[in-house]
C-alpha cells in the first residue's frame, strides 16, 4: 500500500464517521454484502451522501453520486470501503468516481476480496485521483467483521449469545431463564438478530423452549433459522416447524440418520412443511459444526447468532467455530445448581481455556454486555 502525504484532519475525521453512520443504515438488508457509506465534499459542504441499500441494489459510492446535489468534479469522496473494480451485481464504482472527475477519495478499509483487493486503489489512482487510505480505519473494519472473515474464509463469522447472572448462570436449577436480563438488553438481541443472517440454536433448546427465533423489530429481518438437530427429533407441532413455510428454516441432521426409513420418513414430512433438510457428517455423534458451516457459507449465510444453551456452545467452542462471545451480564446471583452457558466436563486446566479479547463493553439498562473477540 502506498504512504499517504496527505495529513489526516478532524474534518477528514468528521466526514468519515458520517460515511460510518450512513453505512449502518443498510444493516439487515445487504448481506452477504459489506455495510458501506459514502460522502462527497465540495468546497467545504456535503454535496452528496450515499450507502449500500440492499443486496442488488447501487453500492454507496454510486449511491451517493445518485444523490448528488451539484458536479462532483475537484470534489472528494469520502468511503468506508475500497472502491470496487470489477462486474458483479453492480458496475465498478471506481469508473464512477473517475468518469465524475473527483479528486481524492479518502477511504477507511481495505477490501480483502480478491476481485478488489488493492485493485480499486490502482484503477483510481491510474486515472490520476489522489487515494488517502486507512482514515478511521479501526471505526471502519469495526463494521465488517461479518463480512470480511466471510470473504476469507467462506463460512459464517459467530456470535455465541447468552445472557447470564453474576454468578454465571444462565437459569436457576429448576431451569427457568425468563427473564435474566431487563427489556433494553433484549431490545439489542432482536437488532443482532436483525442484523445477521441466521440465527442457529440446539434441539435442546427447541424441545425445552419452543422458540420461534424471529425478529421482533417492527420492519425488521428474521435470519435464517438453523436447528441443530442430529437425530432429527424436533417435533411437527412445533412453533419452529409450524412457521418454517413463511420463515426460511434449515434443519441439520445426520448424513447416517437420513439414510435411515425412520430418517427419510420425517425428512419428506418436515420438507412438506416448507423445511430445509441438510444432511452433514457426524462427529462424536454430533452434528459436525465446521462441515456445516461450509455448507452454511456456501448458501451465501454470511453471519450466524448463536443462540443455542449449553450443550450447543460446547460444541461450537470444541470445533473452534466461535468468532466472537456477546454475554450480557445481569445484575442478579441465583447461586447454587444453576445452569451454566456451556455445559460439558469442562476443561482440566486453566491454560486449557478457550481464550478471547475484550472488545468492547457496552450498556443497556442495568444490564452490561461484554463483547469478545476471538484471538
Amino acid at each position: 500500500m502506498e504512504h499517504n502525504s496527505v495529513v489526516i484532519t478532524e474534518e477528514d475525521k468528521k466526514y468519515m464517521r458520517r460515511a460510518i453512520e450512513l453505512a449502518k443504515l443498510g444493516t439487515g438488508a445487504v448481506n452477504p454484502n459489506p455495510l458501506v457509506g459514502a460522502v462527497i465534499v465540495k468546497d467545504g459542504r456535503i454535496i452528496g451522501e450515499g450507502y449500500h441499500r440492499k443486496y442488488g441494489e447501487l453500492h454507496a459510492e454510486r449511491d451517493a453520486i445518485a444523490h448528488l446535489t451539484e458536479d462532483a468534479e475537484g470534489a472528494d469522496m469520502y468511503v468506508t470501503l475500497e472502491p470496487c473494480c470489477h462486474y458483479g451485481k453492480q458496475p465498478p464504482c471506481a469508473l464512477a468516481v473517475i468518469e465524475h472527475k473527483i479528486k481524492r477519495v479518502f477511504v477507511g478499509s481495505d477490501d480483502p476480496n480478491k476481485l478488489v483487493s488493492g485493485g480499486g486503489y490502482k484503477l483510481l489512482r491510474d486515472a490520476g485521483i489522489e487515494v488517502i487510505t486507512h482514515v478511521l480505519k479501526d471505526e471502519c473494519d469495526g463494521i465488517n467483521d461479518v463480512f470480511f472473515h466471510y470473504i476469507v474464509n467462506k463460512t459464517p463469522y459467530v456470535v455465541m449469545k447468552y445472557a447470564m447472572t453474576m454468578d454465571g448462570k444462565i437459569a436457576t436449577r429448576e431451569g427457568y431463564s425468563k427473564w435474566i436480563t431487563g427489556e433494553t438488553a433484549r431490545n439489542h438481541v432482536q437488532e443482532q438478530r436483525n442484523a445477521l443472517s441466521g440465527i442457529m440454536a440446539g434441539i435442546g433448546t427447541v424441545l425445552k423452549d419452543d422458540p420461534m427465533l424471529t425478529c421482533r423489530i417492527p420492519g425488521g429481518r428474521t435470519p435464517v433459522r438453523i436447528i441443530c438437530d442430529t437425530h432429527g427429533r424436533i417435533p411437527v407441532d412445533s412453533n419452529i416447524v409450524k412457521s418454517a413455510d413463511t420463515v426460511r428454516t434449515i434443519i441439520a441432521v445426520s448424513d447416517k440418520w437420513i439414510d435411515t426409513s425412520d430418517g427419510q420418513e420425517k425428512a419428506n414430512k418436515l420438507n412438506d412443511m416448507g423445511a430445509e433438510i441438510l444432511a452433514v457428517p457426524e462427529n462424536d455423534g454430533h452434528i459436525d459444526l465446521k462441515a456445516l458451516m461450509t455448507e452454511l457459507g456456501a448458501l451465501q449465510i454470511d453471519g450466524i447468532l448463536l443462540e443455542g444453551g449449553g450443550t450447543l456452545n460446547e460444541s461450537a467452542l470444541k470445533a473452534g467455530v466461535v468468532n466472537e462471545v456477546d454475554a450480557y451480564i445481569a445484575p442478579k446471583i441465583f447461586g447454587g445448581a444453576g445452569h451454566s452457558p456451556v455445559d460439558g466436563e469442562g476443561v482440566s486446566l486453566p491454560d486449557e481455556a478457550y481464550r478471547f479479547r475484550l472488545a468492547k463493553t457496552e450498556q443497556y439498562g442495568e444490564d452490561v454486555l461484554l463483547i469478545y473477540k476471538k484471538l
